[in-house]
């Protein structure tokens, strides 16, 4: 009798053990934290998610610094970045055991525009980068009209911003004074709309007919010229860990590998990278 017992609570504490490491390994929810950019595209994933496999996911768009802090904190399972991860955040997260893993999301090229009414079709990287250095100030110095130019930027904790200058006008360039600094994709949009003598920055995802996209070198934004990264303003998008991703949180970063997860791209006006 004595044999027995010990065995039936042998197998009920395999079964308690068993069962305390599935919950652990299974999150109640996924945090996400980040780019204002990628964010389209996290909250499409998480709504997708949420649907069909009954998961809360969460998402911020606090910019990609942020999201870098939040995975460094671990107060997220994944930041987003439109960037990748600086050499002072990859030093900090060591310093706290976290160690940032990165997953493209999607490509994206960084739509140059201007208001729909600009007759200025095209510009060269470096009439753009004198153009936000402060050294070109009138659209008239580059084939538009006699006006002066809106410089309009990002907030330093932009990923885009961030992009913009490594890609464009150098990394440690100074911009002009003047330009103007919205908070997000949509407040860019919104002002070079409204504004005629405007210029900004945008992700692809975000350009409709209110804003006109430039051709950087003669070469338009598109599908095919961001692919197959001739287009000279062209990033990818990422999903950040801490490790390699695992269980439920590989599910979704792995979406965008998925047949949903391109069309969800897609239809939100970004690349696929698979």
């Amino acid at each position: 009798m004595r044999i027995v017992m010990k065995k039936l609570m042998l197998f009920l504490f395999v079964m308690l053990f068993a069962g305390s490491g599935s919950l652990l390994a299974a999150p109640r929810s996924i945090v996400l934290d980040g780019s204002t950019t990628v964010g389209p595209i996290a909250k499409s994933f998480a709504a997708y998610f949420t649907k069909k496999y009954h998961l809360p996911v969460t998402v911020s768009e606090s910019g990609s610094g942020n999201g870098a802090k939040s995975l460094i904190n671990r107060s997220c399972d994944i930041a987003t970045m439109s960037r990748t991860m600086k050499k002072e955040e990859l030093g900090a997260a060591k310093k706290k055991g976290v160690n940032p893993v990165a997953t493209i999301a999607a490509l994206d090229g960084i739509a140059v525009v201007v208001h729909p009414g600009n007759p200025v079709r095209n510009l060269t990287k470096a009439q753009i980068a004198a153009i936000y250095q402060g050294k070109v100030s009138n659209w008239n110095q580059v084939g538009g009209p006699d006006s002066r130019i809106v410089v309009i930027q990002r907030e330093s904790n932009s990923g885009t911003q961030e992009s913009f200058k490594e890609l464009i006008v150098g990394k440690s360039a100074q911009i002009v004074r003047t330009a103007e600094t919205q908070a997000s994709n949509g407040a860019v949009k919104s002002r070079i709309a409204v504004t005629r003598t405007a210029i900004g920055f945008l992700g692809m995802g975000f350009v409709d007919r209110t804003v006109k996209p430039l051709a950087v070198n003669g070469i338009q934004p598109t599908v095919s010229t961001v692919k197959n990264r001739t287009y000279p303003v062209s990033r990818p998008l990422y999903f950040y860990t801490n490790g390699q991703p695992a269980g439920t949180i590989k599910q979704f970063v792995d979406l965008s590998k998925t047949v949903d997860g391109k069309r969800i791209v897609s239809e939100l006006g970004f690349i696929n990278n698979y």
